[in-house]
């Protein structure tokens, strides 16, 4: 299978290359280092063609809504006017669990990718995951202040990035099937927590790591866990603590 993969140098779409390289698919990486520009549809008829599968796992390190809504409304209009112009059979999707209960700030950008892809004219499949257990390390780095790092209350159920990508894989194998099941992690997590043993784990013992509350649907629905999966929901196997404790073994001594 030719397959190509829309943020294909970040956390999970990295992966998502591995992965179907070794499992013998041509894969090609759609970013802006690789000459592809999502949002303006710059190189996309080119690096399309011959394509029979997009994966699409790019994304925007941003909370605000209209940033938020404004790149995935233009990457997935491009990815997807592209596609049918080239032929492509199946645009497989990631999302985030629980967009719909928190449709704002990010999630109101996912939710805008999710209407797209679904009224699209290419067969789809959407798979919805929670955050991945780089997620601890990326909220210290943005909420730092000095010697604080200022982190929202957030009841959370992290996974792999390998693991998601590996589902993706196995759906873009698989041929379309709409929304399937969402994808979480083994163990409910507090994100507080998570930032913490981050923190002491790769050496920022001096951090303090303060947890923050602030009003609006989208830090309610942080705080009650209405953005870990319902049951019924796919569960992968590497706990938070057994990625950092991967993570911490490949550094240097």
């Amino acid at each position: 299978m030719n397959i190509a993969v829309a943020g294909g140098t970040g956390t999970v779409g990295r992966h998502v290359v591995s992965i179907a390289r070794e499992r013998g698919h041509r894969v090609v990486s759609l970013s802006r280092s690789e000459g592809v520009d999502l949002v303006s549809g710059r190189g996309l008829p080119e690096a399309l063609n011959g394509i029979d599968t997009v994966v699409d796992v790019a994304s925007i390190p941003t909370l605000a809504r209209k940033a938020a809504v404004d790149f995935f409304t233009a990457a997935t209009t491009n990815l997807l006017r592209a596609g049918k112009e080239s032929g492509v059979k199946h645009h497989v999707a990631l999302s985030i669990v629980g967009a719909d209960r928190a449709a704002t700030g990010y999630y109101a950008g996912k939710l805008a990718q999710e209407e797209l892809v679904s009224s699209g004219d290419i067969p789809w499949t959407i798979l919805r995951a929670t955050q991945f257990h780089e997620f601890a390390g990326q909220v210290l780095e943005r909420s730092s202040l000095g010697p604080l790092a200022l982190v929202p209350r957030m009841t959370t159920q992290p996974v792999a990035a390998r693991e998601v990508a590996k589902a993706l894989v196995d759906a873009a194998e698989s041929g379309p099937h709409g929304r399937v099941a969402d994808l979480g992690g083994p163990q409910v997590e507090q994100l507080v927590d998570m930032v913490r043993a981050y923190a002491s784990t790769f050496r920022q013992k001096k951090k303090l790591v303060v947890g923050l509350t602030a009003p609006g649907p989208l830090w309610k629905a942080m705080r009650s866990g209405a953005l870990i999966p319902e049951p019924g929901a796919g569960v992968g196997l590497q706990t938070f603590d057994e990625w950092m404790q991967a993570e911490a073994s490949e550094l240097p001594r």
